[in-house]
């Protein structure tokens, strides 16, 4: 099961309305023709069905016109084995048979023209007794043509999971030993789309695609909208839902609830998406009020990577997993104590961290586990902390898999999406549907969609309908979250596989957010809290250290690597940015050599700070040795750094200010300055090479005067 599991990495189709937008992107050289189904009605047979439908479009994506494109559906065997599901998934060729005959779609199909498919299966007739019994089927949407230059063949098609819970017409047999089922239901961004959180002042967005996702018609809205829908008078359901919340996404929707900011090249405008903030925080509440939630890291960060940011230090993970405070104040209700729904593999040494941040119970993908038979909990040896896996197969399922060489059938994978159908498939698989009574299956299946699911209310609310199907025919029965971990771990193992985590956070970014936390470091040792103000230096900086988290984030994986450090840059920069050297309005005049030079510096930030001044490009000008001022809280003033001039004229000087670690702070201020006169230390060098030189000359005459005289003696 490990290695099926780690097999699924990409996206089967796009589902929306009854499989809207699920679609076969032709990668492979055969596919010249692109499938999109805009329907499929039922998602799963029962004894009451009498007809299939599919419907949607097929479009030309080659550069050959195609003619006689004709479309048929069929049928595979009825999947025995995990293996079998993962043919289906990935596109392999199956052995099946027809359910229609040859359909014509048009005539021809010039280079980016569609047409549409409609096909209607009678459930009754001969040819559909391959779908009499229960189980789960291979189902293909097979589109045939002739390509310009070449002969008849298959040009693209669609293949999909469907379970069978009763053929048509007849009675079920019931489902003896039904396992138990918790569904988790994941509520996190895209990406973190936090650009600055200074302390003090509003949130600064990058862009206004969180607005988008929390508004209408957006991915977030459509989550919430959908079990909203869904879960009245579904009580098996409401029992088995527990919803996975992302406390940066809480505290970031609140944050633009009281009015925040966008970042443009132009400035920082205002946010347009206040209303949908509040909305969408209202909605939320209002559907878990009352039942069970779990966190997420907060960003859904990448655990393991945090402990490479700053090793040695469960400081960034304790942060991470200390997100139930948020969670309980932005909705009301308490996360489950204790329990956290990573990504990745827990390694040992998160493991202990996560430990010593008071987490007992680890959700993970029961692929990454040494022993997850059964689907009961592991106590991981050499540690403190239970794991309880989520269900490898149905995940692969509803994210995606790698395709077959050279198929024809080949899912979409420009942007993480969901195969819905393929998950309500693999559950009816792992449940049991249509296996010999003697097989084995799991006692719990614990089912933990894509992260990032993506697809529309009316998708989400189908699939979460037909869950309570499935409920309600007792192919699976509902158990709690609380009730699952309740139970005694069944086995003990270790956590992880053998192979490392090739998609884990880009080694640049960790090393550079490790940069930023050091300098982070530096800028709270070197401040002092204020008597009137009472601010904390470590509440100033974290900021920072919740930067550093969202630049952690899964949601970065195959991004580019500058996006995920673009808010602890800024973050930083915002800090050290309010203590700053104005830059002079005109040039200064030195009045003696040693005329001290007034240097204006404001700090605006709710705490005092250490810093020293740093003159560059000073070849006119001698400081003295640096030493460490304090610049007072809110405040700005005249300072006067001693220093000495090295030549008279017109010059400039570059003024900076650093920390006592070295931290830079605001930017360097270039002073333009004029002197007449040499510094005393100057003056006396001055006068002392004078002094030699005179010396010099002195003896060299007296040497000569000698000489002359010698010569004159010896002619006497």
């Amino acid at each position: 099961m490990k290695r099926f599991a780690a097999a699924f990495l990409s996206v089967l189709f796009l589902a929306v309305p009854a499989l809207a937008g699920a679609s076969v992107a032709q990668a492979a050289e055969g596919a010249r023709l692109r499938v999109d189904l805009t329907e499929l009605s039922p998602r799963v047979i029962t004894a009451s069905t009498t007809t299939l439908t599919v419907a949607g479009t097929v479009t030309n994506t080659g550069d050959r016109k195609v003619t006689r494109p004709l479309v048929r559906l069929q049928v595979g065997e009825r999947a025995t084995g995990e293996r079998g599901i993962g043919d289906v998934l990935s596109g392999a060729v199956l052995k099946d048979s027809p359910l229609t005959d040859f359909t014509p779609v048009a005539d021809a199909l010039e280079p980016g023209q569609s047409a549409p498919l409609n096909i209607t299966v009678n459930l009754t007739g001969t040819r559909a007794a391959a779908l009499s019994r229960p189980g789960v089927y291979p189902l293909l949407v097979n589109v045939n043509g002739t390509p310009e230059f070449g002969g008849p063949a298959r040009l693209g098609a669609v293949s999909m999971l469907m379970p069978v819970l009763a053929g048509a017409g007849r009675t079920s047999g019931g489902h003896p030993g039904a396992p138990s089922m918790t569904l988790l239901w994941p509520l996190t961004s895209n990406v973190p789309h936090v650009y600055a959180a200074p302390y003090g002042s509003p949130v600064v967005m990058a862009d206004e695609r969180l607005a988008a996702e929390i508004g209408p018609g957006g991915r977030l809205n459509a989550l919430v909208t959908a079990a909203a829908t869904a879960l009245p008078g579904n009580s098996g359901l409401a029992k088995s839902m527990c919803f996975a919340l992302d406390p940066d996404l809480l505290t970031t929707v609140a944050a633009m609830s009281r009015g925040y900011l966008v970042h443009t090249d132009a400035g920082n405008v205002d946010g347009k998406g206040v209303d949908a903030a509040k909305t969408w925080l209202s909605a939320l509440r209002s559907l878990v009020g009352g039942r069970c939630v779990v966190a997420l890291p907060f960003a859904d960060a990448d655990l393991d990577a945090l402990t490479r940011i700053r090793p040695g230090d469960a400081g960034l993970v304790t942060r991470a997993a200390s997100g139930a405070a948020a969670i309980q104040q932005l909705t009301g209700v308490a996360p489950q104590t204790g329990v956290l729904w990573p990504a990745g593999t827990p390694s040992a040494s998160v493991l202990s961290a996560l430990a010593e941040a008071g987490v007992h119970t680890v959700l993970t993908d029961a692929g990454k586990l040494a022993a997850a038979g059964t689907g009961g909990g592991v106590t991981v040896q050499g540690s403190t902390v239970r794991v309880q896996p989520t269900d490898s197969l149905i995940a692969a399922a509803m994210t995606g898999v790698p395709t077959v060489p050279d198929s024809v059938t080949v899912p979409a994978t420009t942007e993480p999406a969901v195969a819905s159908q393929n998950g309500l498939g693999a559950l009816a698989f792992r449940a049991g549907l249509g296996q010999a009574a003697g097989q084995q299956r799991p006692d719990h299946l614990l089912v933990a969609p894509p992260r990032r699911w993506d697809a529309s209310a009316e998708e989400f609310t189908t699939y979460l309908r037909q869950v309570a199907g499935f409920l309600d025919a007792g192919l699976v029965t509902a158990t709690g979250l609380p009730s699952l971990l309740a139970d005694d771990p069944a086995q003990a193992g270790a956590a992880g596989d053998s192979g490392q985590d090739t998609a884990g956070i880009d080694a640049g970014v960790v090393s550079t957010l490790s940069d930023l936390d050091d300098q982070a470091a530096g800028l709270a040792a070197a401040m002092q809290i204020d008597p009137t103000k009472r601010v904390k230096p470590d509440d100033v900086v974290e900021p920072v250290r919740l930067a550093e988290l969202r630049g952690a984030s899964t949601a970065w994986r195959g991004l580019p690597a500058a996006a995920a450090i673009t808010n602890a840059q800024a973050e930083l920069a915002a800090i050290s940015g309010r203590v700053s050297v104005t830059q002079p309005k005109q040039t200064i005049a030195l009045a003696s050599g040693n005329s001290p030079l007034p240097v204006y510096v404001s700090n605006d930030l709710p705490v005092g700070i250490n810093a020293r001044f740093a003159l560059n490009n000073n070849t006119g000008l001698r400081p003295e040795e640096a030493k460490d001022w304090f610049f007072p809280a809110s405040g700005g003033k005249n300072y006067f750094l001693p220093v000495e001039a090295l030549r008279a004229g017109r010059f400039s000087v570059d003024v900076s200010l650093r920390t006592p670690a070295g931290t830079p702070l605001g930017s360097s201020a270039r002073f333009e300055l004029t002197s007449t006169e040499y510094g005393a230390i100057t003056i006396i060098a001055t006068v002392a090479a004078g002094v030699a030189l005179l010396l010099l000359a002195s003896r060299r005459i007296y040497r000569r005067v000698k000489d002359a005289r010698a010569g004159r003696d010896v002619v006497d």
